[in-house]
């Protein structure tokens, strides 16, 4: 099936990026099937693949070509959402080798939304830790949107620990909405599993590097973003809460989340301007899911350069550097 943007249309790329966002899919769908049935749909899929490259690449052209207005915060939110935007595994296909999936906390079970272990990172040796949103509707309600329950956090100490004792450094690869909210991860701890995270985190003697790829949501993803080097991704966000829950909380109505988005600075020019994150990280034009391969590519390059500096400290200049980079956040003067 082909489909073509209506060249009469007022907004071009607006229309072709609706295109490819079904077209994106059509193509989950046809993949899903073909796993769940075992039939070969290459003759579809393959020719669709073909048309979905071939609209990314007119699209960044146009973006590329045709100034645009600076896009609102909420526009940015609404992009670190978009579907086929890449997750945590996509950048580890493309950016990885080796990797070694560790399961368990030893205490409870495994999490499927808090994923890692030891793998090459551009040929180095690293510890992931990565906030796993899903690719597709299954995987999505698996991972629980990347939502964590306290075994996945404490999984991460677990891993945590075992980078500290092999002295491999951490990359920790941010994409949650928030900690998973439900009766049963309060009951087994959640609170207590994010606390014992930071807590950990901030103590380790190896250099960790957090990047924010998606979505940055509360202590669910400060749990695993205490890191010598916090980045984010031009079109993610990362804040004390999402602009759906602070406007139930402020307005009583969830549709104000875009005036919640301004009002919080979430994105991440707000956020390089206030000192919360070292560097912005530049993607595709119209956002990392028109080019994922290029947007790794930046992700990449970013990341081995803060490790590269990292790895010129010693463990007590890590320590040192990380508690004090903490402590500014927030730092006011009384008159």
């Amino acid at each position: 099936m082909s489909v073509s943007p209506d060249p009469s249309s007022p907004n071009p790329v607006s229309s072709q990026q609706t295109i490819l966002t079904e077209l994106e899919a059509r193509l989950g769908d046809l993949k899903a099937t073909a796993q769940r049935t075992g039939s070969d749909l290459s003759a579809i899929t393959l020719p669709l693949q073909a048309q979905i490259e071939a609209l990314r690449a007119r699209i960044g052209a146009a973006l590329a070509s045709v100034p645009t207005p600076p896009m609102s915060r909420w526009e940015r939110v609404q992009l670190a959402r978009a579907p086929g935007r890449p997750t945590s595994l996509d950048y580890v296909e493309l950016l990885t080798t080796d990797f070694t999936e560790l399961h368990g906390d030893r205490a409870y079970g495994d999490d499927p939304a808090l994923i890692g272990g030891p793998a090459r990172w551009q040929d180095r040796p690293v510890m992931l830790l990565l906030q796993q949103k899903g690719r597709d509707t299954k995987g999505k309600i698996k991972r629980r949107f990347g939502m964590s329950n306290p075994e996945g956090y404490r999984k991460a100490i677990r891993l945590m620990d075992l980078a500290e004792k092999c002295g491999l450094p951490i990359i920790c690869l941010i994409d949650t909405p928030g900690a998973y909210p439900g009766i049963a991860a309060e009951e087994r701890g959640q609170g207590w599993a994010i606390a014992e995270s930071i807590q950990r985190m901030v103590r380790l003697r190896v250099p960790a590097v957090c990047a924010v790829i998606g979505e940055g949501g509360s202590g669910g993803a400060l749990a695993v973003g205490v890191g010598n080097r916090v980045l984010i991704m031009e079109n993610a966000w990362y804040s004390v809460i999402s602009p759906e829950a602070c406007a139930s909380i402020i307005w009583k109505d969830p549709a104000k989340a875009p005036e919640a988005a301004e009002a919080l600075r979430l994105t991440a020019p707000d956020l390089l301007e206030l000192g919360i994150v070292e560097e912005v990280i530049a993607e595709p034009p119209g956002g990392a899911h028109l080019d994922p391969a290029a947007s790794a590519g930046f992700l990449g390059e970013v990341v081995s350069r803060h490790l590269d500096e990292l790895a010129l400290l010693s463990a007590e200049e890590l320590l040192t550097q990380r508690g004090e980079r903490f402590r500014r956040l927030g730092a006011f003067l009384e008159g």
